[in-house]
Formats: structure tokens, C-alpha cells, sequence
């Protein structure tokens, strides 16, 4: 029998080794969360159940599959169709495995006893999820607290645990997910310590991306080399969501990539790309998005749009620290835009009258950016009491909330030539007034800009977690010498 494995996540070479502690703090921090609220009722169990292996539609062709998140945060277990569960009073965790038939051993491999769970994932407990309902009532738990509530980004309920049995028990599904949700809102220094590790790996890959892009070759090209890279240096199977290759007037489509815009277009000579990809390793997600010209050399208008949205994105940074409104921030990066293409001249007149009548959610229509963590979108956004904002470009904010310390953010502006929007822009009198239609024609067909970066909040400001050329100067010096093969600076696991 194969020894059991220390209680570290680690793939070997340069990728990152993740301590189980990291998750024994989580829950450490979930039941000091948990006694601290007047409702919480002695003697409580938190159950959690974990994400399920599923099959493509009707065939026998497995998913990959990913933890669900808020088991993942809770225990960091990578198999599936396992429950979770947590002694408020005494912290004792408790993991429930699958016991698997004899068949398995012959077509998935060995079949490992419940030490070795116990050893991987440095729990208390290890028993089997058949065995759930009889395990739980030796507890003698007064109450079973389990997770349901709204994840505002997606508006799709969590789905709360539910086993042969949970009938016999008293259940309370309504404390557990605001407290938990909290929780995940503040990384602590191990989770910090994997998200650097996240987007230290995907600024690699964006930057040997950059240095491999050229004119010819296929949007989708691009999006396989960032893959490879990830997983090739970093372990990292899945990314934090679809890539998005845009170049051309592709790169004006905010969610590009996808079943119907499959990042299949031929990059042309002249054109701006905006890559928006992000690794994602053992749950914990990252969120970087590049813009540059194919060719390696801005043209004007690419350089004045790219440098607006450069400024904006600095502006922000500058200006973040605990207790700032997050929509302050998004109407900050709104008011540079606007300045900036007044100097370019697409815009005339006051830049106040502007912002009154939302002429910014025009050429940004999308947040500021969002919540980073292990979610790409992460939890937390809106609780409850926060309301989310019906001002075009604010309705679309991902977070209402006050700006606090151990945040992980996306500082994410753009400006775009969507033309829909132009065009309901220009049809309206109130924001046509300000627009030069001769320069705008210049621009129709530009595409779009968006630098993205993630941030860790900190006592004083921020700490930038991500690092890829960003001036133009920067960027162009770096695709000049695109002759010489990438290399990281750095190992990956330093």
C-alpha cells in the first residue's frame, strides 16, 4: 500500500506547495465567525456538501471536474462527491468520502482507506458518505447549519447540502452564508500567498503570449499557448474562466470567446489585441487582461486610447485604500476617460455635463472590476443592505461595498467602440451634443482597450499582484525583442 501523502497540495517541479492549514484556518475563522453571531444556537454542525462528478449531457464521457467553491474554501479536497462537516463549539472537522465499489480499483486505480484522507487532507474525521446520518446523530448537534443563499454576480441560489437522512435533524439554512461569504471576502496571508502565486504564473504566460503573437496567426492560437503555459509551468488544468482573444473590432466585444465568438479569427497587421486570461491553481483564481498592437508598434489612436485607459487604471490604484466607496472608484476611472478623449477630441465640452448624463457607461459599459479569489467573480459583492446602483456602467458593478483590507480586486478599465451603443448614443440628444462624428468615424471599427490588473488591499493602499509591460514604451521595447525566447525571471514557486 502506497504511504499516505503528506498534507500538502503540490505538483511537483516549480508549482506551489499549498499547506492543509490553509484550509484548517479557514474553518478556524468560519466557527469564530459563526460564535460571534447571537443567533447561533449551542451544539452546531455546519454541513457542506462538496461538487459532484458529472457526465457530458446523456453519455458516459466524464467533465473535468472542480470542487465546488465554498467546499473547497472549507477543506480543500480535489475528489468529488464528498460532504464536509465543522463542530462549531470545538472545531472538529469531519470528512465524509465515497465508498467506492471493487469495480473502481480495476478502471479509475487504487482505492485508498480512510487514513489516507485523513493524513492528505489533515482533518479530524474520515467516514464514509453513506455512513452520514448515523455519524452526524452520534454528534448529538441541536442544530445542522447548512448553505443557501444568492450569489448576486450570478443570481443562482448555492445548493445546499442535502443527504439520505438531514430530515431527522433540525436544519438552519439562513445563518451559515452571510457568515461564510464574509469570511471568503478576507484572504488571509496563505490564501494571498497562492493568489500571488496565480497571477505570478499568468503574467509569465500573457508575456510569452505577447512575445508570440503575430500577424497571420489565429485569435485561438494565442488562447493555447496561455493554456500551455499555465499548465506546463504551473500546474494550473483549469483557467479561471474563458479565454477571451479579441484583436480587431473583436477585442470591443467584452465577452468574447465564447460558443458563438470562439476566438477563431485571423490577426491582421494593424490590429489592437485584448487578451483577457487568467490561471487558475488548486481553486484560487486569477484575472489579467493584456492589450497591445498586433505588430508591436502603436499607431496613434492606439496609443492615445491605450494610454487613457493606462492613466485611468493608474489613477484608481492611486487612490484605493481601506474605506473607499468601490463605486467612487468606477466613477473616478469614468472621469479620466472622459478627460482624455476630450484632449484626443472625440469629446467637446464640459466634463461634468458628461458624467450627469452617463456618458462614460458608453465607451465603458462594464464595472470597474470585481471581488478575486477562489471565484473569478468571488463572493461578497453585495450583502445584504447593499444595493446595487441602476446608473448605466454602475449597474453593471460587481461590487457596492466599501473597499477593506485583505480584498483581493480587478482594476479593470476600458474604453471601447461598441456600436450599438454609439449608436443609441448618438441618437440621444443629451450625450450626442458632446461627440465629434468626424473623429468618431476615425474610430468606429477600433476595437477596444482594457488593462487589467489584480490588487491585494492593504492598511496603507494596495499591493499589485500582477506583472506584465504596461506603457507603451514598455510594451513595445518588449515585442521588439520578440526574436529572444521568453523566460521567467523568476522560478514560479519562488
Amino acid at each position: 500500500m502506497a504511504a499516505a501523502p503528506q498534507a500538502v497540495y503540490w505538483l511537483g517541479n516549480d508549482t506551489l506547495r499549498v499547506s492543509a492549514a490553509l484550509f484548517a484556518e479557514n474553518r478556524r475563522r468560519l466557527c469564530a465567525g459563526l460564535k460571534a453571531n447571537d443567533g447561533l444556537v449551542p451544539q452546531s454542525v455546519v454541513v457542506l456538501q462538496g461538487g459532484e462528478q458529472k457526465q457530458r449531457y446523456c453519455t458516459d464521457t466524464d467533465v473535468v471536474f472542480r470542487q465546488e467553491s465554498f467546499f473547497h474554501w472549507a477543506f480543500g479536497v480535489t475528489e468529488p462527491d464528498c460532504y464536509g462537516a465543522i463542530d462549531v463549539e470545538c472545531g472538529k472537522s469531519l470528512l465524509f468520502v465515497p465508498k467506492l465499489p471493487e469495480s473502481y480499483a480495476t478502471w479509475m486505480g487504487e482505492i485508498f482507506p480512510r487514513e489516507h484522507f485523513k493524513a492528505k487532507y489533515a482533518v479530524d474525521e474520515v467516514h464514509y458518505t453513506c455512513d452520514i446520518a448515523d455519524v452526524l446523530s452520534r454528534q448529538s448537534p441541536a442544530v445542522l447549519l447548512t448553505l443557501r443563499g444568492l450569489n448576486t454576480d450570478s443570481n443562482s441560489t448555492t445548493r445546499e447540502a442535502s443527504f439520505e437522512g438531514i430530515s431527522n435533524f433540525e436544519v438552519n439554512n439562513v445563518l451559515l452564508h452571510p457568515i461564510i461569504v464574509e469570511c471568503r471576502l478576507a484572504k488571509t496571508d496563505m490564501e494571498l500567498e497562492v493568489l500571488r502565486y496565480t497571477n505570478r504564473v499568468s503574467s509569465d504566460a500573457h508575456k510569452m503570449v505577447m512575445k508570440s503573437v503575430r500577424p497571420g496567426q489565429k485569435e485561438y492560437e494565442m488562447e493555447s499557448l496561455f493554456q500551455h503555459y499555465c499548465y506546463n509551468k504551473g500546474g494550473m488544468r483549469h483557467t479561471s474562466y474563458t479565454c477571451i482573444c479579441g484583436t480587431g473590432n473583436n477585442s470591443s466585444v467584452l465577452h468574447y470567446g465564447h460558443a458563438g465568438a470562439p476566438n477563431d479569427k485571423t490577426i491582421m497587421d494593424g490590429d489592437m489585441c485584448l487578451f483577457d486570461m487568467g490561471g487558475e491553481y488548486y481553486c484560487y483564481s486569477s484575472d489579467i487582461t493584456c492589450s497591445f498592437p498586433a505588430n508591436g508598434k502603436f499607431s496613434p489612436d492606439q496609443r492615445a486610447i491605450y494610454e487613457a485607459v493606462l492613466k485611468s487604471s493608474r489613477t484608481v490604484m492611486a487612490a484605493i485604500r481601506p474605506g473607499v466607496k468601490w463605486t467612487d472608484m468606477h466613477r473616478l476611472a469614468d472621469r479620466v476617460h472622459l478627460e482624455e478623449l476630450v484632449k484626443m477630441g472625440l469629446l467637446t465640452g464640459s466634463v461634468e455635463d458628461m458624467m450627469n448624463v452617463h456618458l462614460g457607461s458608453v465607451f465603458m459599459p462594464h464595472g470597474l472590476g470585481h471581488l478575486l479569489g477562489i471565484d473569478v467573480h468571488d463572493v461578497g459583492g453585495y450583502p445584504e443592505g447593499v444595493e446595487r446602483s441602476d446608473e448605466p456602467g454602475l449597474k453593471s458593478l460587481r461590487m457596492g461595498r466599501l473597499v477593506q483590507e485583505r480584498m483581493v480586486l480587478t482594476v479593470e478599465p476600458g474604453i471601447y467602440f461598441i456600436n450599438h451603443l454609439l449608436d443609441q448614443a448618438l441618437a440621444n440628444p443629451a450625450q450626442s451634443c458632446f461627440i465629434n462624428n468626424q473623429v468618431l468615424a476615425r474610430l468606429r471599427g477600433f476595437g477596444g482597450v482594457r488593462i487589467e490588473d489584480n490588487i491585494a488591499v492593504t492598511a496603507e493602499g494596495m499591493d499589485l499582484l500582477t506583472c506584465v509591460p504596461r506603457t507603451v514604451e514598455e510594451i513595445e521595447a518588449f515585442m521588439a525583442d520578440s526574436a529572444k525566447p521568453f523566460s521567467p525571471a523568476v522560478s514560479a514557486s519562488q
